[in-house]
């Protein structure tokens, strides 16, 4: 079997997937994508398809050391997103191949379901109060939200009760038995996550997503001694290097995202460094189905998984949401906050390919919103 053709396919709302073609008929399907710059990425991915086409698809570890070290320079989000999407669309292909869903090639799943949390926001208590009680509703034990909108250096006491009135409201919904998580998203700096996580000790939540941003990492090892508020961080984080000092530095969740971290096989070797450490693994995906896909085929082969995210309904979504471009959406089917192991081949994902032409020609310009402070200096968005 040989690789003939890597394709790429920019749809609404934000996402970018790929697909490989191969001689014999067996095509595999990936996701590469940094969101705001999925036309940088798609650049990447052809340079990149290159080295893939006229191989053996198989062989995908030889691939992937290629991929992520041929060009001599090398990581950082571009790269890193580019070959993850070309990962996910080989492995796709392995799992085909040999009639077995992926999980099956990661060892075997270790579990039977796999929890799911939805996202929900509005800056108003009453905003957040309805659409927490409609994901209650719609069976979900976990949520997340943001902690703020922007927020100053040093936050005021207004900022910082405002933070506080929002997670009791959460949590005065949400009840004793089901889960709240919050994204700080990088928007909190250090001396505002100081304060602010030991005030959000009583609330008991599930992680404290982005404390500090991606440059500020050292700053861990002040925060995480402060606090029994588990610090989670990784989704601006794209290979295991990365990830070990905040491992060192006792972060308590690892969240790679599977269409920037390298893909299934970076990831996953993510999640054992991480189990090394006895922490647990929660992918982060806002993203698409295929995303989303890759990342339960990693979630149930596993051992130390906890959760994952998913982007149904995600404010992002306007216009085209998760299933759009599935052929059988039943496979996203949540039930009681979870859902069931998929047992299609490959990724498990059937994708409508003719939904993702017509998409791919109007295609997409979304960009991260910019956000600035009242003296017109740069926010964190």
């Amino acid at each position: 079997m040989k690789i003939t053709k890597v394709e790429t396919f920019p749809v609404p709302p934000r996402w970018l997937f790929c697909k490989i073609s191969t001689d014999e008929g067996i095509d595999g399907w990936g996701e590469p994508l940094i969101e705001g710059r999925s036309d940088t990425v798609r650049a990447a991915v052809h340079e990149l398809a290159d080295l893939l086409i006229g191989r053996d698809p198989l062989p995908i570890e030889a691939h992937w050391q290629i991929l992520t070290k041929g060009g001599f320079y090398r990581g950082g989000p571009i790269l890193a997103s580019a070959v993850a999407g070309l990962d996910q669309a080989l492995w796709d292909i392995a799992g085909k191949a040999r009639g077995a869903p992926v999980h099956e090639l990661l060892g075997g799943p270790v579990r039977d379901r796999v929890r799911v949390y939805s996202w929900v926001g509005g800056d108003e208590p009453r905003e957040i109060a309805d659409a927490i009680a409609a994901q209650v509703g719609n069976g979900f034990t976990a949520v997340k939200m943001n902690a703020c909108g922007r927020m100053g250096p040093i936050a005021t006491p207004a900022e910082t009760h405002e933070v506080l009135a929002r997670v009791e409201v959460a949590r005065s919904i949400l009840g004793d038995h089901r889960d709240l998580a919050l994204d700080f998203h990088g928007r909190v700096s250090v001396t505002n996550a100081a304060r602010l996580l030991p005030l959000l000790e009583p609330y008991h939540l599930l992680f404290a997503e982005e404390p500090v941003l991606p440059e500020h990492l050292p700053a861990l090892r002040r925060l995480v001694p402060r606090t029994s508020v588990p610090l989670a961080t990784g989704e601006r984080l794209y290979s295991r290097a990365e990830y070990l000092p905040p491992l060192l530095d006792g972060i308590a969740v690892v969240q790679p995202d599977l269409s920037h971290a390298g893909g299934i096989s970076e990831v996953r070797r993510i999640a054992a460094l991480a189990e090394t450490f006895d922490v647990p693994l929660a992918p982060h995906c806002p993203l698409g189905p295929i995303a989303l896909a890759a990342s339960l085929q990693t979630a149930f082969s596993a051992p130390n998984f906890l959760i994952q995210e998913q982007s149904l309904g995600i404010h992002y979504n306007i216009g085209n949401d998760l299933l759009d471009y599935l052929v059988d959406p039943s496979i996203f089917a949540f039930a009681d906050g979870h859902v069931a192991r998929p047992q299609g081949s490959g990724l498990g994902v059937s994708i409508d390919e003719a939904a993702v032409r017509r998409a791919a020609e109007t295609g997409h310009r979304w960009r991260s919103p910019v956000w600035t402070h009242p003296d017109g200096s740069f926010a964190e968005w």
